[in-house]
């Protein structure tokens, strides 16, 4: 039997070494992002993306980036290798306009043709055969379906809601697919207070969950090996993710945390 262990250091080390080969690439895209104003600062930008993409390999895979915003995530996914990438951003709850204008100013800058945004909801995307290999939901989950995320824990039918997207995320991953979820928990000290985060006064923690609700559905619908990880603050940079990226420490900042999960094989 092959050492399991060894073979995620290998394929680690392989990564790294990609990583530090395209690093050029990496570089023109912090600027740029810098530069757009998408980012405070671009070594904080990099230490985020390490962070939430590590152990992602995202070399010759397809990428679906769900409410993907001004692109940040779908253009890292491009700049790191993938073969195609799909940025669904509907410009309805939680979107602007000004976004589109930001991805399309990014796209022209940074020249990647292999990067494609489509204006709709997830729930009207029309994919006839496409599987993809990495799925990205970056501070969107709890936008899908507003209401259906806020009356989650309290109604039968804001559940099915959230049961049948999850289904057909199911249906559009590929055999081993990686899905990356970001989002805030609703526990946190200052909504216990009832106070504003003074490090994001616009959270609504009524329309966020605990990542390990997230996991449970996404169990259910066949996803396993969750994996949930903290962050601080990106004022902080790496150092504050080390010392302050952790559950407790969250829970006096914004509560932030990374969901990976894989796609169950058959």
């Amino acid at each position: 039997m092959p050492n399991d262990s060894r073979t995620s250091e290998v394929g680690k080390d392989q990564m790294d070494n990609f990583r530090a080969k395209n690093q050029r690439n990496i570089n023109a895209y912090l600027a740029v992002v810098a530069d757009k104003g998408l980012c405070s600062d671009k070594d904080k930008l990099q230490s985020q993306l390490n962070f939430l993409y590590g152990d992602v390999d995202f070399r010759h895979k397809t990428v679906l980036d769900i409410g993907g915003g001004s692109g940040i995530h779908s253009y890292y996914a491009a700049c790191c290798g993938a073969k195609e990438v799909i940025c669904l951003e509907p410009e309805a709850a939680g979107c602007s306009k000004e976004m589109r204008n930001q991805f399309e100013e990014l796209g022209m800058i940074l020249k990647y043709d292999n990067i494609i945004i489509k204006a709709i909801r997830f729930q009207d995307f029309k994919c006839e055969s496409n599987k993809y290999d990495i799925i990205i939901l970056h501070d969107s989950i709890n936008h899908l379906d507003e209401h259906a995320c806020i009356n989650l824990l309290q109604a039968k039918g804001a559940k099915l809601v959230y049961r049948e997207i999850f289904a057909r995320i199911n249906s559009l991953a590929a055999e081993g697919a990686h899905l990356v979820i970001c989002d805030c928990s609703r526990y946190n000290f200052f909504a216990a207070l009832r106070l504003r985060n003074p490090f994001d006064p616009g959270i609504e923690w009524h329309k966020h969950h605990a990542p390990e609700i997230w996991a449970n559905m996404l169990g259910e619908e066949g996803f396993v090996n969750p994996v949930i990880k903290w962050s601080s603050p990106n004022v902080f940079g790496s150092w504050g993710r080390k010392l302050l990226g952790n559950r407790h420490m969250a829970y006096f900042f914004t509560s932030h945390f990374c969901l990976t999960m894989e796609k169950r094989s058959s």
